[in-house]
């Protein structure tokens, strides 16, 4: 029995099969849900959204050309319904102002993270990520977390190639800064002063 792509489940959604869609969904529900928790901080606003994604990718799924991969379109339709949510619900993000980070910052930072446990510094990561702005989450969640190339964010995000270089590279700068404060007093009181 051949194993059925998204391209062969899409088709059979087109032609009437309201199952091959769901399958579709099943596939790919952890990842969306969890791009929009990511965006949004917020479990039942971001399953709300996951929800909505899927209802307008089935509306949309006759617009689907095949041009790029399934997932990087509904990717794109999660991203811009997150956007959307969070313009529609105007939280206020706490926006960390940065001052210049020196590359030896980012490598003392860096050394630190490499002597926490991995579960810890995988927390410590996702609370620090938590204080970053909308975009900026999404295109490192994007990058580092999905590994998607470039040109899938480019698609994704509809911005240009060279801006979402800049953007991923200064997210990255803040993260790390972020990281800093919150991990340097985390260590100073569990180990003390030296």
């Amino acid at each position: 029995m051949k194993h059925k792509t998204d391209l062969d489940h899409i088709r059979l959604t087109l032609a009437g099969d309201a199952h091959a869609f769901s399958l579709l969904v099943e596939k790919h529900k952890d990842v969306v849900f969890h791009l929009t928790l990511k965006l949004l901080k917020n479990r039942e606003e971001a399953e709300e959204v996951a929800q909505d994604t899927f209802v307008k990718a089935y509306r949309y799924l006759p617009k689907f050309k095949g041009e790029s991969k399934f997932s990087t379109w509904l990717y794109k339709i999660a991203y811009n319904t997150s956007l959307d949510a969070i313009k529609k619900n105007s939280n206020a993000f706490r926006n960390v102002t940065i001052d210049e980070v020196t590359v030896n910052q980012i490598s003392a930072v860096e050394t630190v993270l490499d002597g926490i446990e991995k579960e810890e510094r995988a927390r410590v990561i996702r609370e620090c990520m938590n204080e970053l702005q909308e975009e900026e989450r999404g295109l490192l969640f994007f990058f580092y977390f999905k590994e998607l190339s470039l040109k899938e964010i480019v698609e994704i995000t509809s911005m240009r190639e060279a801006n979402v270089k800049v953007k991923l590279h200064r997210a990255r700068k803040k993260l790390l800064h972020i990281v800093k404060q919150s991990v340097e007093p985390e260590l100073i009181s569990h180990y003390g002063r030296t």
